[in-house]
């Protein structure tokens, strides 16, 4: 990131950033791998960067270390607990840190920690940031009484304008408050020539893939609403159509759905598509799996608060297919918001295998020229609207405008 002051062209050193010397808390349950867990640290890596005291209060995880490394300091504290009981201590334990440690304000990254912090911050008067990384959308009045502590922050951010319209319809209350911050892409990482053809040929060899095969790709976990019913269904029409030298891959850890990969497997079965479709488990290397597709889909069935593959994807110059659905659509340019010859991918209907495997036909028939342009757009699309530095910066700003007693616009 580049969110330093550092000497100007003049020898002058640039004013200290208006976060600089202040004391900024998150709270999380804990520092595992997440959305929500990644983009506290790099937020907290921000804060450190531009000389700010950058705690996050969390029962712990494997990704504390990195937080350290990053500038982070580490608030050992029970934020997982859902105790009602245990909550009410807490709000006092974090009132008594944010007191010790002189924070200026808290932000909440998930609905038990919020209803801690937001009577702490309540008691002591100090400004309160949450942001809804999911869509929170409770079905009972229970569950959404208790969602409802996520739209009762000073400033609440949404991770996409999907979400912020999900908020402002289930809470109303909270429609000037709300905040569309993009979730970041490592944009260092997530590009094609931080990847090494080696990792590349790796991935292929693990998966299976002949040399003279391409790659359609779906990478999410298995379970039904991420798509993979569709995916195959797709890949039939397109075998009776003719397509071949094609695997059609499902990246994604089952976390346990046994009966549902009985399925997918069944399906593929009766679908004759054994050797064209794989079941290939995780994949710890996302970078290499995008710059090795020549085709990444995002077929979910149900709406997504963010589409962080395709993002990704995109960063890695691969075309998308994606579900007209949730928050994916924003992260894709395409017909009819922009010009066919300025699309990044395409959009088709959740559920429908027809749409998704005519798209996916369409992308596979790029020549080299074509193929190299969509490469060029997505990847200028990513640095403009998802890069690290933006949601970093943009966060920071929506603090220092709390602190400094404005109104960060809402978006």
């Amino acid at each position: 990131m580049t969110l330093r002051a550092r000497p100007g062209n003049a020898g002058l050193t640039q004013p200290a950033h208006p976060l600089a010397g202040r004391t900024i808390l998150q709270i999380i349950p804990e520092l595992d791998a997440g959305g929500a867990e990644r983009t506290a640290i790099d937020v907290a890596a921000g804060l450190a960067q531009v000389g700010a005291r950058a705690l996050v209060a969390t029962e712990g995880g494997r990704l504390v270390g990195e937080l350290q490394a990053k500038g982070g300091i580490w608030v050992p504290f029970p934020a997982r607990t859902k105790n009602p009981l245990t909550m009410m201590l807490n709000i006092r334990r974090l009132a008594r840190i944010c007191l010790d440690e002189g924070v200026r304000l808290v932000h909440a990254r998930s609905r038990a920690p919020a209803w801690v912090a937001l009577g702490a911050t309540r008691a002591l008067n100090l400004p309160f940031v949450t942001t809804f990384h999911g869509s929170y959308s409770g079905r009972s009045a229970i569950k959404r009484r208790y969602n409802a502590v996520m739209a009762r922050g000073d400033v609440v951010i949404a991770n996409s304008h999907y979400t912020a319209g999900l908020i402002r319809s289930l809470y109303p209350e909270a429609g000037g408050r709300v905040r569309v911050i993009y979730r970041g892409t490592d944009l260092q990482s997530f590009s094609p020539s931080a990847v090494a053809p080696e990792r590349v040929e790796a991935l292929r060899r693990a998966w299976g893939v002949a040399p003279h095969e391409r790659i359609v790709l779906l990478a999410a976990r298995l379970t039904g609403w991420k798509g993979q019913k569709v995916l195959i269904e797709a890949a039939a029409l397109l075998k009776a159509q003719g397509l071949s030298d094609v695997a059609f891959v499902l990246a994604g850890d089952a976390q346990g759905r046994d009966s549902y990969v009985r399925e997918l497997d069944r399906l593929i079965a009766a679908k004759d598509l054994a050797g064209m479709v794989r079941r290939v488990g995780h994949c710890t290397d996302m970078p290499a799996a995008f710059l090795a597709a020549s085709v990444v889909t995002v077929p979910s069935t149900e709406p997504e608060a963010f589409g962080r593959s395709a993002v990704e994807a995109q960063a890695m110059g691969a075309p998308v297919v994606v579900s007209e659905l949730g928050a994916v659509p924003e992260t894709v340019l395409a017909p009819p918001e922009v010009p066919a010859h300025e699309r990044t991918g395409w959009r088709v209907p959740a559920g429908d295998a027809a749409a998704l495997a005519e798209a996916i036909a369409a992308a596979l028939s790029l020549g080299a020229s074509a193929r190299e342009a969509i490469a060029t757009r997505a990847r200028a699309h990513v640095e403009r609207h998802f890069s690290l530095e933006r949601m970093v910066a943009d966060t920071l700003d929506a603090y220092v405008a709390l602190l400094e007693g404005g109104e960060p616009l809402a978006s």
